[in-house]
């Protein structure tokens, strides 16, 4: 889907938007049962850099400091970090960990933050956009992956048909949208045949009130077994040595 199409879709009452640089977005959006809804977010395929995660975490903040505590609807679609040496060298990967920090504290603050992926998002860049949510949606044409089989396979020199045959029966081993879905990442799966608008209002209500859910999801759908256990364990003995 195109961002116009995804943005008519979800906001048939109207909305605005502007395009800044290093592919960044900013505007509002308006649900008739809700009201207005913040929006940011990366567009275009762009790859996200020192400053576009600069300018969204900026934005971010300016919102939180609102006292309207109005909806963050993030719109994803990147190809992956920026891979620069000058980024490398100036540091990216703290920008890119102020940026989720950034979305999560937004969640902390009582704000109900959701992102839409749209198109691509790969490595850092869709950790700290589509993954630092309460929420996340993948649209037709989403393609979310954290590191693809051959790269997989470069860094563990297991086999790549090894690493296909257990992408076939463990999800955390395989990119897009259904493992994701199964580990909990990808928290709803739309079809624009339905109304974006409606899932979105439908999310948003549901999303008031819980916190980050994704390890018992991933539990409860089969795909990420163990991740709930240990957190409760982690809980647990913070607990007894607090």
């Amino acid at each position: 889907m195109t961002l116009d199409e995804v943005l008519v879709g979800l906001f048939p009452a109207g909305h605005t938007i502007e395009r800044g640089p290093n592919g960044t977005v900013r505007g509002t959006g308006r649900l008739d049962e809700i009201g207005d809804v913040e929006l940011i977010g990366i567009i275009d395929g762009t790859p996200l850099g020192i400053e576009g995660a600069l300018m969204l975490a900026a934005h971010v903040l300016t919102l939180v400091e609102q006292e309207n505590r109005l909806p963050i609807v993030v719109l994803v679609d990147t190809s992956s970090q920026n891979m620069s040496r000058r980024d490398e060298l100036l540091g990216l990967n703290e920008y890119l960990g102020h940026l989720y920090k950034c979305l999560a504290f937004a969640g902390t603050q009582g704000r109900r933050t959701v992102a839409v992926l749209y198109g691509g998002a790969a490595a850092g860049a869709f950790i700290t956009t589509a993954l630092s949510t309460l929420a996340l949606v993948a649209l037709p044409g989403a393609e979310p992956f954290v590191m693809d089989l051959p790269s997989i396979c470069h860094v563990t020199k297991l086999p790549l048909d090894q690493l296909n045959e257990m992408a076939e029966s463990t999800p955390i081993f395989a990119p897009g949208v259904d493992p994701l879905f199964a580990t909990g990442a990808v928290t709803e799966r739309w079809d624009a045949a339905n109304s974006l608008s409606k899932q979105l209002v439908a999310l948003l209500q549901r999303t008031s009130g819980f916190g980050d859910r994704r390890d018992q999801t991933g539990l409860e759908r089969g795909g990420r077994k163990q991740a709930a256990a240990i957190a409760e364990r982690v809980k647990d003995e913070a607990a007894k040595h607090a």
